[in-house]
């Protein structure tokens, strides 16, 4: 069920970079997600000077559903104060996966552009739960 509009849900992720911690790449990144039941978790990129253990914006909000019962999800939004359009890593393109193979990713720059795809055009040939079955 969506109940935001792709403008709202950008401009949710938006607000959670605001509060990123960045202090390395000072690129701070925020994420809003939309779960099916029309819930939005946000989060944004946390760094540490052992840059193995940063998390990025999508993982923190993938987490954050996870931890609230939520496991399926429709949208998530992705902004960055970039002149490019901010697209999850492959980590998080993994993570997601796991969750709602078929999620909408709505991936938005500064300049409030954004482009929409789906995760099986940004991850194909995906390895998920069917391989360990």
């Amino acid at each position: 069920m969506i109940l935001l509009t792709d403008r709202e849900l950008i401009e949710m992720a938006k607000t959670a970079s605001s509060h990123a911690y960045s202090p390395y790449s000072r690129f701070s990144v925020g994420a809003a997600l939309e779960c099916t039941d029309g819930t939005v978790v946000t989060g944004c990129n946390v760094e540490n000077a052992a840059l193995g253990c940063t998390i990025c914006a999508e993982r923190t909000a993938v987490c954050k559903a996870v931890s609230m019962g939520k496991r399926r999800f429709v949208r998530i939004a992705i902004y960055a104060d970039s002149p490019d359009y901010c697209t999850p890593c492959g980590t998080c393109r993994q993570v997601l996966n796991e969750f709602s193979p078929d999620i909408e990713v709505l991936c938005a720059r500064g300049d409030g552009r954004y482009v929409s795809y789906r995760l099986r055009d940004l991850l194909p040939l995906s390895f998920g739960s069917s391989f360990l079955e």
